[in-house]
């Protein structure tokens, strides 16, 4: 077997902590590990919600019907670029749905199912345990609806509107400095976030692995959505984790964003990568 532990010495910055081998270590499945009954995870899975249902705040509809799309799959593939020219652009609720639900949406029922009566969603999720939230904010670029920030239920195509107004300077203090003017050049940044509990009570720790890459089936779901509808998407990494949790009213631990996607216009003049 080639040992590559040698490249890590010799590479700038290999000493500077080992977190992530320790983790990647930790959530390989063994040949050992037991699995948890299906009773069990039956029973898990009924006691956890399927979205967050933030009961005490109104729900907002969203359209049944979704946006027309135009462009072909190949088209959109080879389309799909970040714009290295960003400022907003107002686009309709109707356009907004299509993008969240292809990014998360709920597309077939799961009636045959004698235990779990859940949808299946538009992206793989292990175990089908759906371990994300999607929350928005946009400062009025969405026609009809007010400036906040919103959460999305995907079973009940409506949102929650968590708060009202305008939280530019909070998001912009939220990204990394180079960043910052992002907050008033997008139209509406999507926070991909994770609720853990969902997926790490069956698969331990490999369970907030399968977390993370489905948060990367979403965001590619965003990306497509959007260049399919003519619009850019700029994919954010670089932000402070505790201020976008705190933007969001989540804890950070059990709870916590994982990723961020900001729509804006789709004229590309260059690209970014």
């Amino acid at each position: 077997m080639l040992n590559t532990k040698w490249l890590e010495t010799e590479l700038e910055g290999a000493s500077e902590g080992i977190a992530w081998e320790q983790f990647h270590e930790n959530s390989k499945t063994g040949h050992y590990d037991l699995g948890l009954p299906t009773e069990r995870v039956v029973e898990e899975m009924n006691s956890l919600y399927e979205s967050l249902p933030y009961r005490n705040l109104p729900s907002i509809a969203l359209p049944d019907s979704l946006a027309p799309i135009e462009r072909g799959f190949s088209e959109t593939m080879l389309g799909r670029v970040t714009p290295s020219v960003i400022r907003p652009v107002s686009m309709s609720l109707e356009k907004l749905r299509t993008i969240l639900h292809m990014a998360y949406g709920v597309t077939r029922d799961n009636r045959d199912n004698p235990h779990i009566h859940r949808g299946f969603r538009s992206v793989p999720s292990g175990g089908a345990l759906y371990p994300l939230e999607l929350y928005f904010y946009h400062a009025g670029a969405i026609e009809g609806l007010p400036p906040g920030i919103f959460h999305y239920s995907p079973e009940a195509n409506t949102l929650h509107q968590i708060v009202t107004g305008n939280y530019d300077e909070q998001l912009s203090r939220a990204l990394v400095e180079f960043q910052r003017t992002l907050a008033k050049e997008l139209s509406v940044t999507i926070f991909i976030t994770g609720l853990f509990q969902r997926s790490i009570f069956k698969y331990r720790d490999k369970g907030y692995r399968f977390t993370l890459l489905e948060a990367g089936h979403v965001a590619q779901n965003i990306n497509l959505s959007a260049t399919a509808l003519g619009l850019g998407v700029i994919n954010l990494g670089g932000f402070h984790d505790r201020l976008v949790d705190d933007m969001l009213g989540i804890d950070g631990l059990n709870h916590s964003v994982l990723y961020l996607n900001g729509l804006c216009a789709g004229d590309v003049d260059g690209v970014r990568d």
